[in-house]
């Protein structure tokens, strides 16, 4: 059985990070809660329900992933896969199995968990997340010869693999730039469909106007970057 971490970055999450803990399935080595400047019980509930739970006062989605990294680097012990989740009960965490079994069975690197129409709970994406993704996905098609069809949070890789991409993206555009650097290190991955419901509370992202704007223009910055590299 392979060591697994799983990475939850956290922002005034405390209405669900204890029911997105308790779903994890058995075997897990970690759960990394990162708590990104919460001003709820986020980080009680959290070290409650049995999550490490580290703090991260810059706010960014970005900023939390590379705090959970450090952490995992500090350790003597290194996982063998970690597992990027949202703490919003938005995914389905018992569907973790079906996501790390490519790479312990296939030798898969990198698996997304993509939120497919007919597996998503009415309304749980808003018209811009499912235009933003198609036009990302549709862009890095065309640029870059991708298979990839969602940018979806959930998602699975193996540790050494991670390293390798020297993520840096601070705020919107983490799930992008991995994608788009998976490509570039020629990982081997694939999507697997994965059910989505509404989060518990507001989208700090797509809840709001700005958050949607800023979002969309670091995705296509990210894959502009990298396009006209090419």
């Amino acid at each position: 059985m392979p060591s697994i971490s799983v990475i939850i970055p956290a922002f005034n999450e405390a209405e669900s990070i204890t029911q997105v803990i308790q779903d994890i399935p058995n075997g897990i080595h970690e759960v990394i809660v990162v708590n990104n400047g919460s001003t709820d019980a986020t980080e009680s509930n959290a070290k409650q329900a049995g999550a490490t739970v580290l703090t991260e006062p810059r706010k960014g989605y970005g900023y939390a992933c590379l705090k959970g990294m450090d952490y995992l680097a500090k350790q003597n012990n290194h996982p063998d896969i970690v597992v990027f989740l949202d703490g919003d009960y938005s995914d389905y965490p018992e569907e973790m199995t079906k996501l790390i079994q490519p790479i312990t069975e296939n030798k898969v690197d990198f698996v997304i968990g993509a939120r497919v129409k007919r597996l998503r709970e009415k309304g749980s994406m808003t018209g811009p997340q499912i235009f933003g993704n198609a036009l990302a996905t549709t862009l890095m098609k065309y640029l870059f010869g991708s298979t990839f069809t969602d940018l979806g949070p959930f998602r699975a890789i193996k540790y050494d693999k991670l390293l390798a991409l020297e993520m840096e993206d601070k705020t919107y555009g983490w799930t992008v730039e991995m994608q788009l650097k998976a490509l570039k290190h020629k990982l081997t991955y694939t999507e697997i469909p994965v059910r989505y419901r509404n989060r518990i509370g507001v989208s700090k992202v797509s809840g709001t106007c700005k958050g949607a704007v800023m979002a969309g223009i670091k995705i296509l910055g990210w894959i502009f970057k990298y396009g006209l590299k090419k």
